[in-house]
């Protein structure tokens, strides 16, 4: 498995995924640069998470199938809300419901038996990271009920979709790659605590995005329009 061309599609997406990511952020939202970087973004991160789902079946992880197929998820509905033409629903969004559902269930599950474990785990997790990916989902899911409910979003509302998504993805990945290989990257990174800063970065331009979007004129008025190419 360490040679073999599905890891390395994986390492390849992460690194491009990350890049692009960053890339996306910095630019003004809806113009050219930032929908090309978030073109890239998206592929490069489906691939990551479609990847990573493979090899945790492979190798019997249960909790990494679920850390794939909610960033899958997540960046899949993000582009969807930015894609389409206006306030609507449909086949693509009820299936989004399904799956977020199917991993906040899973993942409360596990949740409860690592920490009704003797040893304090479920397939060598603690339940912190259960009940973390559950928030997420949970979050999400109430997201697409609203959704569903009021037969799409518009405006800023669709432009929040789409970015608190985009970013939490983005967080998950990056997580996935400084705190947890840490043993990757040269001490100066872990001793002054720069792979903590990279990997909670994506929550900090989420939340300047996100207060941009809703509380600066400029921002509100091209929500209404933005659409990625």
């Amino acid at each position: 498995m360490r040679f073999s061309p599905i890891l390395l599609v994986h390492i390849s997406s992460g690194v491009i995924g990350l890049l692009s990511g960053a890339v996306a952020m910095l630019f003004r939202k809806g113009n050219n640069g930032h929908r090309v970087a978030g073109n890239v973004f998206v592929v490069s991160m489906m691939s990551l998470a479609a990847s990573g789902v493979y090899m945790a079946l492979v190798k019997s992880e249960p909790g990494n199938v679920l850390g794939g197929v909610l960033t899958f998820y997540l960046v899949a509905t993000a582009w969807w809300t930015a894609k389409r033409a206006g306030a609507e629903t449909g086949i693509f969004d009820w299936a989004g419901v399904v799956t977020v559902f199917g991993v906040l269930a899973v993942t409360t599950t596990f949740g409860i038996e690592a920490a009704n474990s003797p040893t304090g785990l479920r397939y060598d997790y603690p339940p912190g990271p259960y009940f973390f990916l559950g928030s997420a989902a949970l979050f999400a899911a109430i997201g697409d009920v609203r959704m569903l409910m009021r037969g799409g979003v518009t405006g800023t509302k669709r432009l929040a979709r789409h970015l608190w998504r985009m970013c939490f993805a983005l967080f998950i990945a990056s997580m996935s790659v400084f705190l947890a290989r840490q043993q990757l990257f040269p001490p100066f990174f872990r001793s002054t605590g720069m792979l903590y800063f990279l990997s909670f970065l994506p929550i900090l331009l989420m939340i300047f995005w996100l207060i941009r979007v809703r509380f600066i004129g400029s921002e509100r008025r091209k929500a209404i329009g933005y659409r990625h190419a």
